[in-house]
């Protein structure tokens, strides 16, 4: 049976307000394949940005190829990935060819850790003003 899950223009992140305050605010966990930005927005769903940089892989195909895949495991793992956040996923390693299973995995971990750190460092913030 065909997943119906699909990847949604809501869960996007387009703009580049969205991701400067991510990476100025936001929470890091990093693992092998990926390093995850966490921020906390608020609203109901998640928003995915990704940042794989021409710089690393000069050739288009596999640039695009790594972001297939880390979409995809967000796609796949949507439900277990903290609500009401922006993630945005940079590959780990130069010349990365990530593999689906140990991708969605690793996002799933990272993602909840970093969300965890965040989720301390508001805290820590709220109880000092």
């Amino acid at each position: 049976m065909a997943d119906r899950r699909r990847f949604r223009p809501h869960n996007r992140m387009k703009s580049g307000t969205h991701f400067s305050r991510a990476y100025r605010k936001g929470a890091r966990a990093k693992g092998s394949i990926m390093q995850v930005v966490v921020f906390e927005h608020g609203e109901e769903h998640t928003r995915l940005g990704l940042s794989v940089g021409k710089r690393i892989w000069r050739s288009a195909v596999k640039r695009n190829r790594v972001r297939r895949i880390f979409r995809e495991s967000f796609r796949l793992e949507y439900e277990a990935l903290p609500k009401g956040c922006d993630l945005v996923m940079i590959p780990a390693a130069p010349a990365l060819e990530p593999e689906l299973a140990e991708t969605r995995a690793e996002l799933v971990r990272l993602s909840k850790e970093a969300h965890a750190r965040f989720v301390k460092r508001a805290a820590e913030e709220e109880s000092r003003a």
